[in-house]
């Protein structure tokens, strides 16, 4: 083998490993960009999980505080209509037991009050309207100032 041979298998041999070398150096580099860039994906997804469990937490205390609202004011509910149970048998007994009431509540009612207890079934607006319309309108005062 010639020495020239020899220095251009020696060359080549060397520009392979430098090629080798460079090829590991630029996959250790792409591997590192991918390391960090996941690492800043994990980063941002942790965060985002952290703000969404920090909703849930929140969701979870609202809801608890309307269902102590909504139970609070079925309590109440239930209260008002058992009052209201004791007060109409009270108006019963008293009728029932009080000759004044009971011929106060035996006369009827005057015909004004017995008309606002007359009232259709109404159905919609259009209902609503044509009920309104067919009402004695209200007529002005008579001897009103004139502008």
């Amino acid at each position: 083998m010639s020495t020239l041979r020899q220095a251009a298998y020696g060359f080549a041999l060397l520009l392979a490993i430098t090629l080798l070398i460079w090829g590991s150096y630029q996959q250790g580099q792409a591997a590192q960009a991918r390391a960090k860039a996941d690492a800043e994906r994990i980063t941002t997804l942790e965060q985002r999980s952290a703000r969404q469990a920090q909703t849930i937490i929140s969701m979870g205390a609202d809801i608890a505080a309307q269902r102590l609202a909504q139970q609070s004011l079925q309590n109440t509910r239930a209260d008002l209509q058992q009052a209201n149970a004791v007060h109409q048998v009270q108006k019963k007994e008293t009728v029932r037991n009080d000759p004044p009431a009971q011929n106060w509540a035996a006369q009827p009612l005057p015909a004004l009050t017995r008309r606002l207890h007359e009232r259709p079934a109404i159905t919609g607006a259009t209902g609503y309207r044509a009920f309104l319309s067919g009402r004695d309108a209200v007529h002005p005062a008579a001897g009103g100032t004139d502008r």
